[in-house]
């Protein structure tokens, strides 16, 4: 018997939805975003250049999920699409993560973040204002471990689930 014979229930889990995955992935990327908009603008730490790049591969996987879950016909690629955004910002995670260990060299040069400025004064007064953050210090830690590292793992296993996800949904 199958699911559509008569006499038998079809699975009605709210688990086995098609768009469970890219819904899943959706809210964990807006978590990892408000993760890192929380530490910056009320725990006070301030991202380096690496940091952002983290974060925009979180909004890229955002943008490449969201058509899937409007539409069925772009599901598959969505997730595949999801999936690359992912498994970038786990790239740069790692190498974030390997310039605060030192195990690499990172950027020579620091990064800030200035505004645009209508004068020259308030644009000196910005650059003496604005932190210098470098990518090689780990500005917060937890046991040792960064928040690039944290990031990693992370970045790496939800693009795996897009990725298995998207075959699941080929099968």
């Amino acid at each position: 018997m199958t699911a559509d014979t008569p006499g038998r229930r079809a699975n009605r889990s709210p688990l086995a939805h098609p768009r469970l995955p890219q819904a899943a992935l959706v809210l964990a990327s807006v978590g990892a975003l408000g993760t890192a908009l929380l530490s910056q603008y009320v725990g006070g730490l301030h991202p380096c250049e690496f940091c952002l790049w983290q974060r925009w591969a979180y909004v890229a996987a955002i943008v490449a999920l969201l058509p899937g879950l409007a539409n069925p016909r772009f599901r598959t690629a969505s997730l595949v699409l999801g999936g690359v955004a992912f498994l970038a910002g786990a790239a740069i995670a790692g190498f974030h993560a390997g310039v605060e260990q030192h195990w690499w060299q990172g950027f020579t040069t620091c990064s800030s973040s200035l505004s645009k400025t209508l004068t020259l004064e308030q644009l000196r007064e910005q650059l003496m204002a604005a932190p210098l953050v470098r990518c090689d210090e780990a500005q917060w830690t937890w046991h040792g471990i960064s928040m690039a590292a944290f990031n990693f793992p992370v970045s790496l296993a939800l693009g795996l689930v897009a990725w298995t996800a998207a075959r699941a949904g080929r099968a």
